[in-house]
């Protein structure tokens, strides 16, 4: 469980950095 919260949490970032680059 926890393992699945961190990988959306890196992916969401991922999102983000892309987002405002």
């Amino acid at each position: 469980m926890f393992l699945m919260d961190i990988v959306f949490l890196i992916i969401s970032s991922l999102i983000l950095v892309i987002c405002v680059l």
